[in-house]
Protein backbone atom coordinates (compact mmCIF):
# COMPACT_ATOMS: atom_id res chain seq x y z
CA UNK A 1 0.00 0.00 0.00
CA UNK A 2 3.03 2.29 1.00
CA UNK A 3 4.50 1.44 -1.92
CA UNK A 4 1.32 1.76 -4.13
CA UNK A 5 0.92 6.04 -2.34
CA UNK A 6 4.93 6.68 -3.50
CA UNK A 7 4.31 5.37 -7.16
CA UNK A 8 1.54 7.53 -7.60
CA UNK A 9 3.14 10.62 -5.85
CA UNK A 10 5.97 10.85 -8.56
CA UNK A 11 3.96 9.86 -11.27
CA UNK A 12 2.13 13.70 -10.28
CA UNK A 13 5.43 15.33 -9.84
CA UNK A 14 6.68 14.36 -13.00
CA UNK A 15 3.13 15.31 -15.11
CA UNK A 16 3.41 18.72 -12.79
CA UNK A 17 7.31 19.54 -14.48
CA UNK A 18 6.70 18.89 -18.04
CA UNK A 19 3.40 21.08 -18.05
CA UNK A 20 5.82 24.11 -17.08
CA UNK A 21 8.91 22.78 -19.29
CA UNK A 22 6.20 23.23 -22.00
CA UNK A 23 4.51 26.54 -21.02
CA UNK A 24 8.43 27.83 -20.47
CA UNK A 25 8.99 26.63 -24.46
CA UNK A 26 5.88 28.26 -25.76
CA UNK A 27 6.99 31.35 -23.61
CA UNK A 28 10.59 31.65 -25.01
CA UNK A 29 9.27 31.57 -28.44
CA UNK A 30 8.17 34.89 -28.58
CA UNK A 31 10.74 37.43 -27.54
CA UNK A 32 9.92 39.56 -24.49
CA UNK A 33 6.44 37.49 -24.21
CA UNK A 34 5.68 36.97 -20.64
CA UNK A 35 4.35 33.34 -19.48
CA UNK A 36 0.84 33.38 -17.69
CA UNK A 37 1.63 31.75 -14.27
CA UNK A 38 5.12 30.77 -15.46
CA UNK A 39 7.26 30.91 -11.82
CA UNK A 40 10.75 30.77 -14.11
CA UNK A 41 12.39 33.87 -14.63
CA UNK A 42 14.56 34.05 -17.70
CA UNK A 43 18.67 34.83 -17.81
CA UNK A 44 18.88 38.61 -18.30
CA UNK A 45 21.26 39.93 -20.85
CA UNK A 46 24.08 42.91 -19.96
CA UNK A 47 24.64 45.36 -22.70
CA UNK A 48 27.42 47.87 -22.47
CA UNK A 49 30.91 49.27 -23.56
CA UNK A 50 34.05 47.40 -23.09
CA UNK A 51 36.07 50.19 -23.23
CA UNK A 52 35.74 53.41 -21.38
CA UNK A 53 37.68 56.46 -19.86
CA UNK A 54 38.27 56.48 -16.35
CA UNK A 55 35.91 59.66 -14.90
CA UNK A 56 33.44 59.67 -17.30
CA UNK A 57 29.66 58.52 -17.70
CA UNK A 58 28.60 55.42 -19.15
CA UNK A 59 25.23 53.44 -19.73
CA UNK A 60 24.83 50.25 -19.30
CA UNK A 61 21.77 48.07 -20.24
CA UNK A 62 20.17 45.05 -18.95
CA UNK A 63 17.11 43.22 -19.97
CA UNK A 64 14.78 39.74 -19.40
CA UNK A 65 13.53 38.16 -22.78
CA UNK A 66 11.34 35.53 -20.54
CA UNK A 67 9.77 36.75 -17.86
CA UNK A 68 6.19 36.39 -15.61
CA UNK A 69 3.21 38.78 -16.42
CA UNK A 70 2.44 41.66 -14.50
CA UNK A 71 4.93 41.13 -12.15
CA UNK A 72 7.90 44.41 -11.52
CA UNK A 73 11.43 42.99 -11.68
CA UNK A 74 14.35 44.46 -9.81
CA UNK A 75 18.14 44.94 -11.89
CA UNK A 76 21.11 44.88 -9.82
CA UNK A 77 24.45 45.12 -11.43
CA UNK A 78 27.65 43.99 -9.50
CA UNK A 79 31.12 42.91 -9.94
CA UNK A 80 31.63 39.33 -10.75
CA UNK A 81 32.68 37.50 -7.36
CA UNK A 82 31.07 41.16 -5.16
CA UNK A 83 27.63 40.96 -3.90
CA UNK A 84 27.99 43.02 -1.05
CA UNK A 85 27.62 46.31 -2.78
CA UNK A 86 25.24 47.12 -5.90
CA UNK A 87 27.40 49.41 -8.65
CA UNK A 88 23.39 50.24 -9.84
CA UNK A 89 19.77 49.60 -9.11
CA UNK A 90 17.09 49.44 -12.05
CA UNK A 91 13.09 48.74 -11.37
CA UNK A 92 10.75 47.73 -14.12
CA UNK A 93 7.61 46.29 -15.07
CA UNK A 94 7.63 43.27 -17.20
CA UNK A 95 9.36 43.77 -20.83
CA UNK A 96 11.04 47.11 -19.62
CA UNK A 97 15.20 47.55 -20.20
CA UNK A 98 17.16 48.56 -17.21
CA UNK A 99 19.16 51.20 -17.67
CA UNK A 100 22.56 52.16 -15.38
CA UNK A 101 24.41 55.11 -15.96
CA UNK A 102 27.80 55.12 -14.27
CA UNK A 103 30.27 57.25 -13.23
CA UNK A 104 33.60 55.15 -14.01
CA UNK A 105 36.44 54.76 -11.79
CA UNK A 106 39.43 52.45 -11.95
CA UNK A 107 37.78 49.94 -9.58
CA UNK A 108 35.13 49.38 -12.08
CA UNK A 109 37.86 47.61 -14.34
CA UNK A 110 36.82 43.84 -14.16
CA UNK A 111 34.12 41.35 -14.83
CA UNK A 112 30.30 42.61 -14.08
CA UNK A 113 27.19 41.23 -14.32
CA UNK A 114 23.49 42.03 -13.95
CA UNK A 115 21.33 40.18 -11.14
CA UNK A 116 17.23 39.98 -12.08
CA UNK A 117 14.95 39.35 -9.57
CA UNK A 118 10.70 39.01 -9.14
CA UNK A 119 9.85 42.09 -6.57
CA UNK A 120 7.67 40.73 -4.00
CA UNK A 121 8.15 37.00 -4.90
CA UNK A 122 10.25 34.63 -2.99
CA UNK A 123 9.27 31.71 -5.23
CA UNK A 124 10.66 32.75 -8.32
CA UNK A 125 14.68 32.50 -7.92
CA UNK A 126 16.75 35.20 -9.20
CA UNK A 127 18.77 34.85 -12.75
CA UNK A 128 22.25 36.12 -13.26
CA UNK A 129 23.51 37.56 -16.92
CA UNK A 130 26.45 36.38 -18.66
CA UNK A 131 29.46 38.67 -17.48
CA UNK A 132 30.96 41.35 -19.18
CA UNK A 133 34.23 42.85 -19.27
CA UNK A 134 34.89 46.39 -18.51
CA UNK A 135 38.33 48.08 -19.49
CA UNK A 136 38.86 51.24 -18.28
CA UNK A 137 41.65 53.91 -19.13
CA UNK A 138 43.67 56.18 -17.47
CA UNK A 139 45.51 58.45 -20.05
CA UNK A 140 48.98 58.04 -19.23
CA UNK A 141 50.62 61.62 -18.18
CA UNK A 142 53.61 62.86 -16.54
CA UNK A 143 56.14 60.60 -17.41
CA UNK A 144 59.66 60.61 -16.24
CA UNK A 145 63.03 58.98 -16.53
CA UNK A 146 64.66 58.20 -12.91
CA UNK A 147 68.56 56.59 -12.71
CA UNK A 148 68.39 53.77 -10.20
CA UNK A 149 71.98 53.12 -11.00
CA UNK A 150 72.98 56.44 -9.16
CA UNK A 151 75.59 58.97 -11.33
CA UNK A 152 74.32 59.96 -14.71
CA UNK A 153 78.52 59.88 -15.43
CA UNK A 154 80.52 56.98 -14.95
CA UNK A 155 83.49 55.26 -16.77
CA UNK A 156 82.83 52.20 -19.40
CA UNK A 157 81.73 49.01 -17.91
CA UNK A 158 79.73 49.69 -15.32
CA UNK A 159 75.90 49.31 -15.89
CA UNK A 160 73.22 51.38 -15.87
CA UNK A 161 69.92 51.01 -15.14
CA UNK A 162 67.05 53.12 -16.15
CA UNK A 163 63.13 53.42 -15.02
CA UNK A 164 60.37 55.20 -16.84
CA UNK A 165 57.96 56.87 -13.81
CA UNK A 166 54.32 57.73 -14.91
CA UNK A 167 51.99 60.31 -12.72
CA UNK A 168 49.29 58.66 -13.88
CA UNK A 169 47.83 56.06 -16.62
CA UNK A 170 47.22 52.35 -16.92
CA UNK A 171 47.67 49.97 -19.34
CA UNK A 172 50.56 51.13 -20.50
CA UNK A 173 53.78 50.28 -23.53
CA UNK A 174 56.53 51.57 -23.00
CA UNK A 175 59.70 52.75 -25.55
CA UNK A 176 63.20 54.12 -25.21
CA UNK A 177 64.76 56.52 -27.34
CA UNK A 178 68.43 57.80 -27.27
CA UNK A 179 69.12 60.93 -29.09
CA UNK A 180 65.37 60.74 -30.74
CA UNK A 181 66.08 57.24 -32.05
CA UNK A 182 64.89 54.29 -30.97
CA UNK A 183 67.28 51.84 -28.37
CA UNK A 184 69.35 49.72 -30.61
CA UNK A 185 68.57 45.94 -30.25
CA UNK A 186 72.11 44.33 -28.48
CA UNK A 187 72.33 41.57 -25.44
CA UNK A 188 73.47 44.01 -23.69
CA UNK A 189 70.20 45.59 -23.22
CA UNK A 190 67.81 44.53 -21.32
CA UNK A 191 64.06 46.10 -21.68
CA UNK A 192 61.09 44.90 -19.43
CA UNK A 193 58.40 47.45 -20.26
CA UNK A 194 58.92 50.29 -17.82
CA UNK A 195 62.64 49.26 -17.06
CA UNK A 196 65.77 49.54 -18.76
CA UNK A 197 69.30 47.55 -17.96
CA UNK A 198 72.49 47.82 -19.68
CA UNK A 199 74.79 45.36 -18.40
CA UNK A 200 77.97 47.07 -19.64
CA UNK A 201 78.61 50.22 -20.62
CA UNK A 202 80.43 51.52 -23.49
CA UNK A 203 81.44 54.92 -24.80
CA UNK A 204 78.98 54.59 -27.97
CA UNK A 205 76.18 54.45 -25.07
CA UNK A 206 76.22 58.08 -24.42
CA UNK A 207 73.15 60.03 -25.45
CA UNK A 208 70.20 61.59 -24.01
CA UNK A 209 67.27 58.70 -23.06
CA UNK A 210 63.78 59.46 -23.28
CA UNK A 211 60.86 57.49 -22.35
CA UNK A 212 57.49 57.39 -24.27
CA UNK A 213 54.67 56.10 -22.26
CA UNK A 214 51.53 55.16 -24.48
CA UNK A 215 48.16 53.95 -23.75
CA UNK A 216 45.24 54.07 -26.13
CA UNK A 217 40.81 53.87 -25.68
CA UNK A 218 40.72 52.43 -29.09
CA UNK A 219 42.26 52.47 -32.59
CA UNK A 220 41.73 56.04 -33.00
CA UNK A 221 42.39 57.61 -29.62
CA UNK A 222 45.94 57.02 -28.47
CA UNK A 223 47.70 59.03 -25.44
CA UNK A 224 51.16 59.03 -25.06
CA UNK A 225 53.78 61.19 -22.59
CA UNK A 226 57.01 62.01 -23.35
CA UNK A 227 59.45 62.67 -20.40
CA UNK A 228 62.40 64.74 -20.50
CA UNK A 229 65.78 63.26 -21.80
CA UNK A 230 68.11 62.36 -19.27
CA UNK A 231 71.85 63.07 -20.53
CA UNK A 232 74.12 59.79 -19.70
CA UNK A 233 77.76 60.58 -20.30
CA UNK A 234 79.89 57.12 -20.98
CA UNK A 235 83.69 58.14 -20.08
CA UNK A 236 86.60 56.20 -21.29
CA UNK A 237 88.61 54.49 -19.48
CA UNK A 238 92.37 55.36 -19.56
CA UNK A 239 94.57 53.31 -22.47
CA UNK A 240 98.12 52.05 -21.63
CA UNK A 241 100.66 55.24 -21.65
CA UNK A 242 103.07 55.34 -24.07
CA UNK A 243 106.74 57.26 -22.74
CA UNK A 244 108.46 59.42 -25.23
CA UNK A 245 111.25 62.01 -24.46
CA UNK A 246 113.38 64.92 -25.90
CA UNK A 247 116.52 65.91 -24.85
CA UNK A 248 117.58 69.79 -24.31
CA UNK A 249 120.36 71.49 -23.54
CA UNK A 250 120.55 73.82 -20.82
CA UNK A 251 122.93 77.31 -21.01
CA UNK A 252 125.14 75.83 -18.86
CA UNK A 253 126.04 73.13 -20.80
CA UNK A 254 123.93 70.49 -18.85
CA UNK A 255 121.26 68.43 -20.30
CA UNK A 256 117.32 67.75 -19.00
CA UNK A 257 115.28 65.39 -20.85
CA UNK A 258 111.07 66.08 -21.80
CA UNK A 259 109.52 62.78 -20.62
CA UNK A 260 106.33 62.70 -22.20
CA UNK A 261 103.46 60.24 -20.94
CA UNK A 262 100.08 60.24 -22.89
CA UNK A 263 97.22 57.44 -24.09
CA UNK A 264 95.58 57.20 -27.11
CA UNK A 265 92.16 57.16 -25.57
CA UNK A 266 90.77 57.95 -22.45
CA UNK A 267 88.19 60.59 -20.73
CA UNK A 268 89.86 63.52 -18.59
CA UNK A 269 91.02 64.00 -16.11
CA UNK A 270 93.94 61.91 -15.77
CA UNK A 271 96.18 61.30 -13.48
CA UNK A 272 100.01 60.20 -14.93
CA UNK A 273 102.79 59.47 -12.88
CA UNK A 274 106.14 58.80 -13.76
CA UNK A 275 108.30 55.95 -12.13
CA UNK A 276 111.93 54.76 -12.08
CA UNK A 277 112.73 51.27 -11.15
CA UNK A 278 113.55 52.53 -7.65
CA UNK A 279 111.45 55.06 -6.85
CA UNK A 280 108.55 57.75 -7.63
CA UNK A 281 109.92 60.37 -9.81
CA UNK A 282 106.47 63.09 -10.69
CA UNK A 283 102.43 62.67 -10.95
CA UNK A 284 100.45 65.40 -12.48
CA UNK A 285 96.58 65.25 -13.24
CA UNK A 286 95.77 67.50 -16.80
CA UNK A 287 92.57 67.43 -18.40
CA UNK A 288 94.12 66.03 -21.65
CA UNK A 289 95.69 62.26 -22.93
CA UNK A 290 99.08 63.70 -21.93
CA UNK A 291 101.61 64.89 -19.36
CA UNK A 292 105.51 66.22 -19.26
CA UNK A 293 108.06 65.45 -16.73
CA UNK A 294 111.38 67.19 -16.67
CA UNK A 295 114.70 65.44 -15.44
CA UNK A 296 118.52 65.85 -15.73
CA UNK A 297 120.23 63.55 -18.27
CA UNK A 298 124.07 62.67 -18.55
CA UNK A 299 125.48 61.85 -21.72
CA UNK A 300 126.32 57.99 -22.59
CA UNK A 301 125.47 57.13 -19.50
CA UNK A 302 122.71 54.45 -18.49
CA UNK A 303 120.28 56.17 -16.41
CA UNK A 304 118.11 53.30 -15.83
CA UNK A 305 114.75 52.77 -16.97
CA UNK A 306 111.40 54.63 -17.17
CA UNK A 307 107.47 53.79 -16.76
CA UNK A 308 104.51 55.89 -17.27
CA UNK A 309 101.04 54.93 -15.03
CA UNK A 310 97.90 56.44 -15.95
CA UNK A 311 94.88 56.32 -14.30
CA UNK A 312 90.78 57.60 -14.15
CA UNK A 313 88.02 56.27 -12.38
CA UNK A 314 88.96 53.26 -10.50
CA UNK A 315 91.50 51.83 -13.39
CA UNK A 316 95.66 52.09 -13.06
CA UNK A 317 97.18 50.99 -16.31
CA UNK A 318 101.27 50.91 -16.46
CA UNK A 319 103.09 51.16 -19.89
CA UNK A 320 106.46 49.91 -20.65
CA UNK A 321 110.02 50.08 -18.83
CA UNK A 322 111.96 52.35 -21.49
CA UNK A 323 115.33 52.57 -21.09
CA UNK A 324 116.80 56.27 -20.45
CA UNK A 325 120.25 55.88 -22.68
CA UNK A 326 121.39 59.36 -24.81
CA UNK A 327 124.08 58.41 -27.07
CA UNK A 328 125.75 61.62 -29.16
CA UNK A 329 126.08 61.14 -32.47
CA UNK A 330 129.46 59.09 -33.82
CA UNK A 331 131.02 57.10 -36.13
CA UNK A 332 130.43 56.79 -39.80
CA UNK A 333 128.27 58.42 -41.52
CA UNK A 334 127.64 56.45 -44.66
CA UNK A 335 124.92 57.04 -47.85
CA UNK A 336 123.33 55.29 -49.88
CA UNK A 337 120.40 54.90 -52.42
CA UNK A 338 118.23 52.90 -55.02
CA UNK A 339 116.56 53.95 -58.20
CA UNK A 340 113.29 54.41 -59.75
CA UNK A 341 113.30 52.94 -63.59
CA UNK A 342 111.33 54.61 -66.38
CA UNK A 343 110.87 54.33 -70.14
CA UNK A 344 113.37 52.65 -71.93
CA UNK A 345 114.98 51.01 -69.05
CA UNK A 346 115.99 54.86 -68.18
CA UNK A 347 116.65 55.88 -64.34
CA UNK A 348 114.10 59.14 -63.43
CA UNK A 349 114.22 58.92 -59.61
CA UNK A 350 116.67 58.62 -56.75
CA UNK A 351 115.81 58.07 -53.03
CA UNK A 352 118.88 58.58 -51.03
CA UNK A 353 119.57 57.27 -47.47
CA UNK A 354 121.50 58.63 -44.58
CA UNK A 355 122.79 56.69 -42.05
CA UNK A 356 125.17 57.14 -38.62
CA UNK A 357 126.75 54.22 -36.58
CA UNK A 358 125.28 55.72 -33.32
CA UNK A 359 123.48 58.38 -31.74
CA UNK A 360 120.24 58.47 -30.31
CA UNK A 361 118.73 61.62 -31.93
CA UNK A 362 120.86 62.32 -34.97
CA UNK A 363 119.54 65.15 -37.03
CA UNK A 364 119.95 65.14 -40.76
CA UNK A 365 120.99 67.66 -43.28
CA UNK A 366 120.99 67.18 -47.10
CA UNK A 367 123.51 69.32 -49.11
CA UNK A 368 123.99 69.63 -53.01
CA UNK A 369 126.97 71.32 -54.13
CA UNK A 370 127.55 72.81 -50.61
CA UNK A 371 123.85 74.04 -50.83
CA UNK A 372 121.67 72.99 -48.18
CA UNK A 373 118.35 71.57 -49.14
CA UNK A 374 114.93 71.89 -46.85
CA UNK A 375 111.53 70.77 -47.21
CA UNK A 376 110.64 70.19 -50.78
CA UNK A 377 112.34 72.08 -54.04
CA UNK A 378 111.71 71.78 -57.08
CA UNK A 379 113.14 68.15 -57.97
CA UNK A 380 114.00 67.32 -53.99
CA UNK A 381 112.46 66.41 -51.31
CA UNK A 382 113.59 66.08 -47.68
CA UNK A 383 112.68 63.21 -45.55
CA UNK A 384 114.84 63.61 -42.27
CA UNK A 385 117.50 60.68 -43.35
CA UNK A 386 115.54 60.23 -46.90
CA UNK A 387 116.33 62.48 -49.77
CA UNK A 388 113.78 62.00 -52.88
CA UNK A 389 115.63 63.18 -56.22
CA UNK A 390 114.27 63.19 -59.48
CA UNK A 391 116.99 63.12 -61.87
CA UNK A 392 117.27 65.60 -64.45
CA UNK A 393 119.60 68.39 -65.78
CA UNK A 394 118.37 70.79 -62.50
CA UNK A 395 119.24 67.62 -60.53
CA UNK A 396 122.86 66.84 -60.94
CA UNK A 397 125.32 67.66 -59.01
CA UNK A 398 127.66 66.71 -55.93
CA UNK A 399 125.15 65.21 -52.45
CA UNK A 400 126.57 64.82 -49.24
CA UNK A 401 124.30 64.69 -45.56
CA UNK A 402 125.46 65.65 -42.40
CA UNK A 403 124.26 64.35 -38.97
CA UNK A 404 124.19 65.85 -35.60
CA UNK A 405 122.90 65.72 -32.50
CA UNK A 406 119.69 67.09 -32.38
CA UNK A 407 119.76 69.03 -28.95
CA UNK A 408 123.40 70.02 -29.69
CA UNK A 409 125.07 70.87 -33.06
CA UNK A 410 128.47 71.01 -31.78
CA UNK A 411 129.35 67.49 -33.37
CA UNK A 412 129.10 67.25 -36.85
CA UNK A 413 129.54 64.31 -39.03
CA UNK A 414 129.75 64.21 -42.77
CA UNK A 415 129.36 61.14 -45.30
CA UNK A 416 131.48 60.81 -48.30
CA UNK A 417 130.14 63.73 -51.62
CA UNK A 418 129.16 61.79 -54.50
CA UNK A 419 128.51 63.03 -57.75
CA UNK A 420 125.35 62.32 -59.65
CA UNK A 421 123.77 62.91 -63.30
CA UNK A 422 121.40 62.01 -65.46
CA UNK A 423 123.92 61.03 -68.34
CA UNK A 424 126.37 59.11 -66.04
CA UNK A 425 123.62 57.19 -64.33
CA UNK A 426 122.18 55.96 -67.30
CA UNK A 427 125.81 54.67 -68.93
CA UNK A 428 126.82 52.08 -69.18
CA UNK A 429 129.76 51.36 -66.75
CA UNK A 430 132.63 49.87 -68.79
CA UNK A 431 132.60 46.97 -66.89
CA UNK A 432 129.41 45.92 -67.59
CA UNK A 433 130.31 46.09 -71.05
CA UNK A 434 133.16 44.16 -70.97
CA UNK A 435 131.11 41.48 -69.11
CA UNK A 436 128.52 41.04 -71.31
CA UNK A 437 131.22 41.12 -74.26
CA UNK A 438 132.96 38.64 -73.04
CA UNK A 439 129.85 36.47 -72.49
CA UNK A 440 128.78 37.06 -76.55
CA UNK A 441 132.61 35.72 -77.30
CA UNK A 442 132.31 32.81 -75.11
CA UNK A 443 129.04 31.88 -76.72
CA UNK A 444 130.17 32.04 -80.16
CA UNK A 445 133.68 30.19 -79.85
CA UNK A 446 131.42 27.30 -78.09
CA UNK A 447 129.06 26.78 -80.56
CA UNK A 448 132.00 26.83 -83.14
CA UNK A 449 133.85 23.81 -81.33
CA UNK A 450 130.71 22.27 -80.78
CA UNK A 451 130.18 22.40 -84.70
CA UNK A 452 133.86 21.30 -85.48
CA UNK A 453 133.64 18.16 -83.11
CA UNK A 454 129.89 17.46 -84.60
CA UNK A 455 131.83 17.33 -88.33
CA UNK A 456 135.06 15.30 -86.79
CA UNK A 457 132.72 12.85 -85.28
CA UNK A 458 130.05 12.19 -88.06
CA UNK A 459 133.04 11.75 -90.69
CA UNK A 460 134.40 8.61 -87.84
CA UNK A 461 131.14 7.45 -87.70
CA UNK A 462 130.50 7.38 -91.49
CA UNK A 463 134.37 5.63 -91.32
CA UNK A 464 133.19 2.64 -88.82
CA UNK A 465 129.81 2.05 -90.66
CA UNK A 466 131.98 1.68 -94.23
CA UNK A 467 134.32 -1.15 -92.18
CA UNK A 468 131.53 -2.93 -90.86
CA UNK A 469 129.87 -3.62 -94.00
CA UNK A 470 132.93 -5.27 -95.01
CA UNK A 471 133.34 -7.09 -92.24
CA UNK A 472 129.88 -8.66 -92.43
CA UNK A 473 130.68 -9.58 -96.05
CA UNK A 474 133.64 -11.41 -95.49
CA UNK A 475 132.24 -12.75 -92.23
CA UNK A 476 129.48 -14.37 -94.53
CA UNK A 477 131.99 -15.62 -97.61
CA UNK A 478 134.56 -17.22 -94.76
CA UNK A 479 131.07 -18.82 -93.27
CA UNK A 480 130.52 -20.61 -96.50
CA UNK A 481 133.49 -22.12 -96.61
CA UNK A 482 134.41 -23.68 -93.57
CA UNK A 483 131.66 -23.01 -90.97
CA UNK A 484 132.69 -24.44 -87.76
CA UNK A 485 136.41 -24.17 -88.18
CA UNK A 486 135.74 -20.10 -88.62
CA UNK A 487 133.29 -19.97 -85.62
CA UNK A 488 136.20 -21.72 -83.27
CA UNK A 489 138.59 -18.88 -83.91
CA UNK A 490 138.59 -16.47 -80.76
CA UNK A 491 139.22 -13.27 -83.46
CA UNK A 492 135.57 -14.39 -85.97
CA UNK A 493 134.04 -14.96 -82.46
CA UNK A 494 134.88 -11.56 -81.08
CA UNK A 495 133.75 -10.21 -84.39
CA UNK A 496 130.32 -12.09 -84.48
CA UNK A 497 129.57 -10.66 -81.65
CA UNK A 498 129.75 -7.29 -82.62
CA UNK A 499 127.94 -7.94 -85.89
CA UNK A 500 125.13 -9.56 -84.11
CA UNK A 501 125.05 -6.79 -81.81
CA UNK A 502 123.70 -4.21 -84.70
CA UNK A 503 126.08 -1.83 -84.54
CA UNK A 504 125.67 -1.66 -80.34
CA UNK A 505 127.63 1.71 -79.34
CA UNK A 506 131.39 1.55 -78.96
CA UNK A 507 133.03 3.23 -75.94
CA UNK A 508 136.12 4.41 -77.87
CA UNK A 509 136.38 4.31 -82.22
CA UNK A 510 140.12 3.07 -81.06
CA UNK A 511 138.90 0.44 -80.00
CA UNK A 512 136.63 0.10 -83.14
CA UNK A 513 139.87 0.15 -85.61
CA UNK A 514 141.92 -2.05 -83.37
CA UNK A 515 139.11 -4.40 -83.66
CA UNK A 516 138.99 -4.15 -87.23
CA UNK A 517 142.65 -4.44 -87.65
CA UNK A 518 142.94 -8.16 -85.81
CA UNK A 519 139.93 -9.52 -87.88
CA UNK A 520 141.90 -8.23 -91.24
CA UNK A 521 144.26 -10.09 -89.60
CA UNK A 522 142.98 -12.96 -89.41
CA UNK A 523 140.92 -13.50 -91.91
CA UNK A 524 144.21 -13.15 -94.78
CA UNK A 525 146.01 -15.36 -92.57
CA UNK A 526 142.83 -17.92 -92.79
CA UNK A 527 141.40 -17.76 -95.67
CA UNK A 528 142.71 -17.90 -99.72
CA UNK A 529 143.39 -14.90 -101.38
CA UNK A 530 141.02 -15.59 -104.34
CA UNK A 531 137.94 -16.03 -102.36
CA UNK A 532 138.22 -11.87 -101.91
Amino acid sequence: MTTLRTTVVVLLGFYTFCQETRASVQGASVPGASVPGASVLGRPLLYGPSTALEKTVEEFQCEVLRYPKDESILYQLFREGDRSKALGFYSALSGEMANFPLYITASYEGYMVCVASVQNNTVIHPTVSPRHHLRVVDPVNGAEVVVQSGSVEFYEGKPLSLRCNIAKGNHVSYQWLVDGKPLPLSPLHNQTQEQLFIYRMVPQDSGEYTCVATNQLNITKVYSSWSTAKVIKVKELVSEPDLLFLVLKERDGTYFALVTCQSLTGSPPITFSLYSRSEFISTETVDERSATFSIPVVLDLHMGFLQCQAQNGDRVVYGQWTAMHVVPVGGAVTMHYDNDVGEKFSIVGLRFYCSVERGTFPQYRWFLNGTVLEGRGEFYWVEQSILLLSVGRSSAGTYHCEVSDSFDGTTVISSEARYIDKEVLNHLPTTVVAVVFGCFLFLVTLVTTCCFIGLLYQKRQCLVEKSMLDLKLGLEMHNIMDEEEYMEDDGVVRAARIVDSDQEEVESTDEWLQLLQELKNTLEDEIPQNNF
